[in-house]
């Protein structure tokens, strides 16, 4: 059987919703609470990679942190933006559910069913 690992934020109904429906389907699940973890480059472009997204698609437009670091300007380079994920990983839209070399969004939440 397969892991099913989320990039989790207990406190994001979203997330919560997500991880709900995994354990509904009896999925093995692995969660990553990448608020409290340290980030690195390589999971971050590897995960972007299996969701077939780059990292602006991913970024929380509504967090302080893009706000602040004015990250809605389009000269940032890919490499650019992982950096400020790596500070400021609030950025990284939540949740993401990763199975193997496939990942979506959890956004909506049954999105994840695409992965079951």
């Amino acid at each position: 059987m397969s892991v099913y690992k989320i990039f989790h934020n207990p406190r994001c109904s979203k997330s919560r919703q997500t991880l709900k429906l995994l354990e509904d389907n009896n999925c093995e699940i692995e969660i990553i609470n990448y608020l409290e973890i340290d980030l690195d480059v390589l999971l971050i472009k590897d995960t972007l990679e299996k969701l077939s997204l780059k990292p602006r698609d991913i970024l929380r437009k509504s967090e302080q942190d893009y706000k602040d670091n004015n990250l809605k300007r389009e000269d940032f380079s890919d490499n650019e933006l992982i950096d400020y994920m790596i500070k400021y990983p609030k950025l990284i839209e939540r949740p993401i559910v990763i199975k193997e070399d496939r990942a979506v969004l959890g956004r909506p939440p049954e999105n994840v069913l695409e992965l079951i």
